[in-house]
């Protein structure tokens, strides 16, 4: 038994380690949890939860590319009655905390789910600011201050539940997005959400994804995410969920030295389902063999 301290607290809720998953890559648990002990993840974090049930984008709308991957799934969903009624009483099956992601067209609509979970059995509620606002002509919540603001603290007079904001990592700077969701209500951050991508089939001369355009995920984004992480832990003070790219425990290190408090794995989970638990295991490797007594004490040592 290690006497290494892996817990971290993410705006007052205790994670026993510093490991949870990126939504929209291991659904709601349930298809992973033949492969992993999910009472071992610090938190699940669940695909996107919309307050109605949304249908997603056309196929193709998954493209594998080199170091990573794209897609246009299009955040499809049961809604949040079907997440409530189902997906939490299995989760809660489980010693893990659960965070859970949550999508909107409008401000209303992410107002709607966010009144819906609050009386619902979950840790943490993880606000995707990523959608496109279809009343402002589709542009994105995420990519402009003054939005990213009014969002944030329009769910936070719903949402009962501590407040994550995930970030897109599609802007000129960051922490300005950053500054705006805090000054909004966030909790803490998480970042980074997918770049926007590309991939031509040059034989049939068109593009693979049916929507052209998709996120691109993977271990090739992981120096941006790092990078964005590390600005972001210098410009606010909340704690900070890093992902982009991490397959390994040397991976989280990294993010957390640059300041995340916790780690999210994504895309490594359809490579490896068993990537969540190594990485944890190998967190503990490196911090007996550098004789590390808690996780907290390497976090955002970069000046």
């Amino acid at each position: 038994m290690s006497n290494r301290e892996l817990s971290v607290n993410i705006a007052g809720i205790l994670l026993k380690n510093p490991v949870t998953t990126a939504s929209g890559t291991f659904g709601s648990g349930r298809e992973f949890s033949e492969f992993v002990d999910l009472n071992k993840l610090g938190a699940v974090t669940v695909k996107g939860v919309a307050s109605v049930p949304w249908k997603g984008n056309n196929t193709p709308r998954i493209a594998e590319t080199y170091g990573g991957m794209l897609n246009s799934v299009g955040l499809q969903n049961p809604g949040a009655d079907y997440f409530i009624e189902n997906d939490i009483p299995f989760l809660r099956q489980y010693n893990t905390k659960i965070i859970v992601n949550i999508c909107g067209h409008t401000i209303e609509e992410y107002c709607q789910v966010a009144e819906k979970l609050s009386n619902a059995d979950i840790d943490l509620l993880e606000l995707n600011i990523s959608c496109p606002n279809v009343t402002e002509g589709g542009i994105t919540f995420g990519t402009q201050p003054k939005m990213a603001e009014k969002v944030v603290s329009e769910v936070k007079k719903y949402a009962k539940q501590p407040l994550i904001v995930k970030l897109t990592p599609n802007v000129t700077d960051i922490t300005e997005i950053a500054k705006a969701a805090v000054c909004g209500g966030a909790d803490a951050i998480s970042l980074i959400n997918t770049l926007q991508g590309m991939k031509i089939d040059i034989h049939k001369r068109k593009p693979i994804l049916a929507n052209k355009i998709g996120g691109f995920s993977g271990p090739a984004i992981k120096p941006v995410a790092v990078r964005m992480v590390y600005e972001t832990a210098k410009a606010v003070d909340v704690p900070i969920i890093g992902m982009g790219g991490i397959c390994n425990g040397e991976d989280a290190i990294e993010f957390i030295m640059a300041g995340a408090t916790a780690v999210a794995i994504g895309t490594a989970n359809f490579l490896n389902p068993t990537a969540t638990i190594e990485t944890i295991e190998e967190i503990q490797k490196y911090m007996e063999l550098y004789d590390i007594k808690d996780i907290n004490d390497i976090r955002g040592i970069i000046d």
